[in-house]
């Protein structure tokens, strides 16, 4: 039976991992400066997320959400320490696009109303309401079309205002990325966000605050949109969060009141998937990786504005993009495939590096270095 084509693939196996490197099956070392869409956030197989995974493994891994799971109990303790979000409230969910589908969910729930506001470059996920907020029609297929979806100009306070003041009360949420992840590494600026956060209190619409790949520490704070200075109502969470183990999430704020059925899950919040979240957690906690991320990602980020030919540094923490002139196109792939460094892209020519939290300033040193190296072997501009 055949894969189903979906994915492009590169012609690489990856046999095993520690920390920022990975080994294909014939034993060639890379480093990994995209963590598979900015996943692994505390580094590859650490001895502390497979001790507690196995451990947990070895009483249960699953059982469904129809009996108290304490360590449903003890993450959301924990990630009300680490967020800084007291009062509201934890639900947990398998993936990224989940979240925010249980968010747009709830907000219409909450309101009564059916219209939701996202922005140009957005990316929310691939499924019913999420991919029909997300800024690529490719993917939007014909039954996730709806009239409720609202797209507006990110980073646009103006644009906003104007279309709260014509239709604020049809508005159920306004969901945003604090930094446009797939959308080539864009921050939402603090005005924006406190805009978005001033209109939805005045019109009593819900603001849902996109994290899946911004958030969990990436930006130097737990959430990016933390930057600016506001609180949203539901911050929805995935990506880092489990170091590659399956889990995602929501924070709702306290005046979310839930009613039995409203929400559910089949695998979310499952015994493994909140053992490989607190994993997370305590790792971040003891290695202190939100200093070491403001630390190395400003480090990474002066770095790249010296080098001659790259475009735009832009982003935080170590949640960085950067765009090329046409004639490096081929620079990512040179890189993997000479110098043997994973990155991520943008449409049309950005890198987007988005490593572990924890990547130490030797590791970054020779990201540079190969980056360079790659660089002088791309041809000159008009040659």
């Amino acid at each position: 039976m055949p894969l189903y084509p979906v994915y492009t693939l590169y012609p690489i196996t990856i046999d095993h991992a520690r920390g920022v490197w990975l080994w294909d099956d014939q034993d060639r070392c890379y480093l990994d400066m995209y963590g598979g869409h900015a996943v692994i956030s505390i580094g590859h197989t650490h001895p502390h997320y497979v001790n507690r995974l196995t451990g947990q493994l070895a009483k249960i891994g699953f059982y469904s959400n129809s009996v108290r799971i304490p360590q449903q109990e003890e993450l959301a303790d924990r990630l009300e320490r680490a967020s800084e979000k007291q009062g509201y409230q934890l639900f947990l969910c398998s993936s990224g696009a989940e979240a925010n589908e249980n968010a747009l969910k709830l907000a219409s729930f909450h309101t009564g109303r059916k219209d939701v506001i996202s922005f140009s470059g957005a990316f929310h996920g691939r499924t019913a309401l999420a991919v029909a907020l997300t800024d690529n029609p490719a993917i939007v297929a014909p039954v996730n079309q709806t009239p409720h979806a609202v797209q507006l100009p990110f980073n646009d306070p103006q644009a906003l205002h104007d279309y709260f003041q014509k239709n604020g009360d049809t508005v159920a949420a306004v969901i945003v990325e604090g930094i446009q992840g797939v959308g080539g590494i864009h921050e939402a600026s603090a005005e924006f966000l406190q805009a978005i956060r001033q209109c939805c209190d005045t019109y009593g619409a819900v603001f849902i605050a996109d994290s899946v790949q911004c958030g969990y520490g990436r930006s130097g704070k737990f959430f990016a949109h933390d930057h600016a200075g506001i609180q949203a109502d539901i911050y929805t969470m995935a990506k880092g969060m489990g170091n590659g183990f399956p889990v995602a999430g929501i924070l709702a704020a306290p005046h979310f009141k839930g009613k039995i059925g409203q929400l559910g899950t089949t695998f979310g919040g499952n015994h493994l998937a909140c053992v490989a979240a607190l994993a997370v957690l305590e790792v971040m906690e003891k290695e202190k990786l939100q200093e070491n991320v403001l630390r190395e990602g400003n480090y990474l980020k002066q770095q790249l504005q010296t080098i001659p030919g790259l475009e735009k540094v832009r982003g935080r923490g170590l949640m960085l993009g950067f765009d090329l002139p046409d004639h490096w196109r081929d620079l990512r792939k040179n890189l993997l495939f000479e110098n043997q460094v994973f990155t991520g892209e943008a449409k049309p020519n950005t890198i987007r590096l988005l490593p572990s939290l924890a990547i130490q300033r030797s590791e970054i040193d020779f990201f540079l270095e190969q980056l360079r190296k790659t660089i002088e072997q791309l041809p000159i501009a008009g040659s």
